[in-house]
């Protein structure tokens, strides 16, 4: 959508996959040893191919660019390695943010990024696509400063409650077949798609965590794709009012799906 989303966008297909969310959850894993250092980078990496380091400009960030995601993780733990925590954000709401205003820009404009937790500073680690020639593809992590504070943690039950608020009160916007067949192949398969959620476990939720939690991601996850998808749907056929219904729902969703995606991702880093 153009800027009368209100900072609601779609965002890269590629990153949509959330290269930040299997991070926080592997590493959180690998972290309380319920997942072998090796495991979890092949975890991370599954979907969006290999994963580095990119430039880093401050020298004070532990991080040599260039490097690969297993080597840079070793390295970490070797300098008080405690914890990953996701962010989420979208303009006009930090979820998971505590500052630098640069690490801020770059995570709200990427929509996603991780803070990690070292003995003595906090790093934000925002992904980016890394393209090289016509044949790889993989992520690149630039690493920024970070304020010296713990975001606010999601709690599950909230975020399920949220959820679960939020898709009541877009049920005209879901639920109708005339809204439905005005917006196209895709998005009307998402929605089938959304009958199966929380029926099956989330490929990208790490061992050990909570069954609530791999339920809200799964539901989550689907229905971010939704969001998505409709987000860059032209909604053809769709009356002015109509549109403004759509977006201001399509915003209320986004905002309840980032909440529940944070509180299952992140569930075995804030308990």
């Amino acid at each position: 959508m153009g800027s009368s989303d209100g900072g609601l966008r779609s965002r890269d297909p590629m990153l949509h996959e959330l290269s930040s969310a299997p991070l926080v959850t592997w590493g959180n894993a690998w972290l309380a040893g319920r997942a072998g250092l090796d495991d979890a980078v092949s975890a991370v990496e599954r979907r969006t191919g290999p994963h580095v380091i990119g430039t880093v400009a401050d020298s004070g960030l532990h991080f040599e660019s260039g490097a690969p995601l297993r080597s840079a993780l070793a390295r970490l733990r070797s300098l008080g390695l405690a914890a990953f925590r996701l962010s989420l954000p979208a303009p006009g709401d930090p979820l998971g943010l505590v500052g630098t205003a640069e690490l801020n820009k770059a995570a709200i404009d990427a929509g996603e990024a991780v803070l990690v937790e070292l003995a003595d500073q906090q790093v934000g680690l925002v992904p980016s696509e890394d393209l090289r020639g016509s044949s790889y593809a993989g992520v690149a992590w630039t690493p920024y400063r970070a304020a010296d504070k713990i975001p606010e943690p999601v709690p599950l039950a909230e975020a399920e409650q949220q959820l679960t608020i939020a898709m009541r009160e877009c049920t005209s916007l879901f639920g109708q077949v005339d809204d439905i067949a005005a917006w196209g192949p895709e998005v009307t398969r998402a929605l089938e798609d959304l009958r199966d959620a929380g029926r099956q476990p989330t490929e990208g939720l790490a061992p050990a965590h909570p069954q609530r939690a791999h339920r809200l991601a799964a539901q989550a996850d689907r229905l971010a794709v939704v969001v998505r998808l409709a987000c860059k749907d032209k909604g053809r056929g769709l009356s002015t009012s109509q549109m403004s219904a759509r977006v201001e729902a399509l915003r209320i969703l986004d905002r309840a799906v980032r909440r529940a995606r944070v509180a299952s991702y992140g569930a075995t880093a804030d308990g």
